[in-house]
């Protein structure tokens, strides 16, 4: 494993190598976005990407998940560079685990890893870090045996069992018991959390949902007038956080989750459920897209797949898009090619609102939450679909609205 090193009192970031698969169902245009966003995952993690590899295949090597000669190819431009880690753009085997790192001898990450990596820096809270201490230990148990391959020349012949083995059923029977106690942990706390959602009365809710690093916390606290923790990197926020918003003497609730992300380790959504409760019991969600990156149709169907998955898909939706002050006009709003040097001279707010886009997510607002731009619009929309629901729940309390 490669040795981080210190120059005076700074740290060096860690140099890595980005490593990823072309399937036949995925072109390099889509490959590319995906390294990209690795890459970024990577930064937010604290490291520096040096070189991508690429490799064209049906499915993932069994052994060692790019081949041998691509994992040879890779071997040297690592020992040339002195690169620090290879991170692979899928979750690995235990067996490709193993194996890449036996021939790469650096340290070797998958997304899922990475992803777990960034969650455990980002944890905050008490519920937070247990969660993300559960889904690490979820993801460590398996890998369990290539921790201790240093001792497999101890073991003897029959009868003599090796400490090797000894310490695997030892580590694996600890760290069973250990995702025993955070499950109940995690039990307590959602009891504790079901109490103060209960408290909170009887006001509507209303949830920011959307792909991670989109700006939702922007608008949480542009919208709630609050200090939300906001970042330009991935998974700026883990913890659900509730805010008690009023808009012309209507009072409701706003919650700012955890963002969603392609890949998203399995183990990781199972453990943040209890996080995603907010979006559950939200009576309106406020799906947030980063208009300025140019593939969030992608973002949008990851997310709805998401929501999908968490049951809440059939809920009122106000579509956000957001970021329009870095929208790239070279991206043709209208089909006709014809339109296209009118539109890329300057797109209004019009140009939006008779866009693909809007006519496909109905109701959409387009907006800039970092220049506040059309926000009066967005406001106007949410206070609308909450007056709506409020008068229908609450036909008996509508006179100061």
């Amino acid at each position: 494993m490669a040795i981080r090193k210190y120059y005076d009192t700074a740290i060096k970031s860690e140099r890595a190598v980005l490593v990823g698969i072309i399937t036949p169902n995925e072109t390099d245009e889509q490959e590319k976005e995906y390294l990209e966003e690795l890459a970024f995952l990577v930064e937010t993690a604290g490291g520096e990407t040096i070189q991508i590899f690429t490799q064209k295949m049906l499915k993932a090597d069994r052994a060692t998940f790019v081949g041998s000669g691509k994992l040879d190819e890779i071997k040297a431009y690592v020992e040339a560079e002195e690169a620090d880690m290879v991170v692979f753009d899928d979750e690995l085997s235990p067996s490709q685990l193993r194996n890449i790192e036996n021939e790469l001898k650096v340290k070797i990450l998958d997304r899922s890893n990475l992803i777990l990596d960034i969650f455990a820096s980002r944890a905050q809270t008490a519920q937070a870090k247990t969660q993300v201490e559960l889904a690490q230990l979820q993801y460590l148990l398996p890998r369990l045996t290539r921790m201790w391959t240093h001792l497999e020349r101890q073991k003897g012949g029959i009868g003599m069992r090796g400490p090797g083995e000894t310490q695997i059923e030892s580590d694996r029977r600890m760290i069973l018991a250990k995702i025993s106690l955070l499950k109940e942990k995690l039990k307590q706390i959602d009891k504790q959390n079901e109490t103060q959602r209960k408290n909170r009365g009887q006001l509507i809710r209303v949830a920011l949902v959307g792909y991670t690093n989109v700006g939702k916390s922007t608008i949480m606290n542009m919208i709630s007038k609050s200090e939300v923790f906001a970042e330009n990197k991935l998974f700026a926020t883990l913890d659900t956080t509730v805010r008690k918003v009023v808009i012309e003497n209507l009072p409701f609730l706003l919650s700012d989750t955890v963002g969603f992300i392609r890949k998203l380790p399995h183990h990781l959504v199972e453990c943040f459920k209890s996080t995603l409760d907010e979006v559950r019991e939200a009576d309106i969600l406020v799906h947030v897209v980063d208009i300025s990156h140019p593939n969030f149709e992608d973002h949008i169907a990851t997310v709805n797949e998401t929501l999908k998955d968490l049951g809440v898909i059939d809920k009122p939706v106000i579509t956000v898009f957001n970021k329009i002050d870095a929208y790239n006009p070279g991206e043709i709003i209208e089909d006709d090619p014809a339109q296209y040097e009118e539109i890329t001279k300057t797109i209004t707010i019009d140009d939006f609102r008779n866009s693909w886009m809007a006519k496909n997510s109905n109701p959409a607002v387009f907006i800039s939450a970092a220049k506040k731009d059309n926000i009066e619009e967005f406001k106007q929309l949410l206070y609308d679909k909450v007056l709506k629901i409020h008068t229908a729940r609450y036909p008996y309390n509508n006179l100061l609205y």
